[in-house]
């Protein structure tokens, strides 16, 4: 019984975070939450606040791609290759999918005339949740101990804290 629930978790798992590239979509929900954080309903309407997360996403999605294509360069002197930043984009397309949830969410309160500093809120809880969800992932695709699990989420929990603390000291 305990294998076959342990199954469903890791089928579950491997659907909600790729195995390639994970670490990409863990750096995108953490930017998306810290940026929402900083923004937490600054704006004054929902139009500029879900602009200004996708323009940063996509911008911060390109700065890390153009970062990896510039490092390996640095690394190894190799030249300018054309089509290098464009394979860069689609192996990093990952940290887009980190940015899903908190617009999805962030798009529904807005849909259901919910206030703007509470959709950015809850987005921002969505974030939180979703580091502590990554850690479980993680915990249960390395067969994790219960100590070792209850380690993980407390990890995850730390780092939504953080972008809690941040929008806590902006504003």
């Amino acid at each position: 019984k305990e294998e076959g629930l342990r199954a469903r978790a890791e089928a579950a798992a491997a659907w909600i975070v790729p195995s390639e590239n994970p670490g990409g979509m863990v750096y995108g929900a953490i930017i998306v939450g810290a940026l929402l954080a900083t923004e937490s309903g600054q704006h004054e309407t929902y139009t500029a606040t879900v602009a200004a997360t996708v323009v940063a996403t996509l911008l911060s999605w390109l700065a890390h791609s153009y970062a990896v294509v510039l490092g390996r360069r640095l690394e190894g002197g190799q030249p300018v290759a054309g089509l290098a930043l464009l394979r860069a984009l689609v192996a990093e397309r990952v940290l887009l999918r980190g940015t899903v949830v908190p617009l999805v969410i962030l798009l529904g309160a807005w849909a259901a005339g919910i206030e703007e500093i509470t959709g950015v809120t809850v987005a921002i809880w969505s974030v939180v949740a979703s580091l502590v969800i990554f850690e479980l992932i993680a915990g249960l695709r390395s067969h994790s101990s219960l100590r070792e699990l209850i380690v993980d989420v407390t990890v995850g929990l730390t780092m939504g804290i953080g972008i809690l603390v941040l929008k806590v000291v902006l504003h």
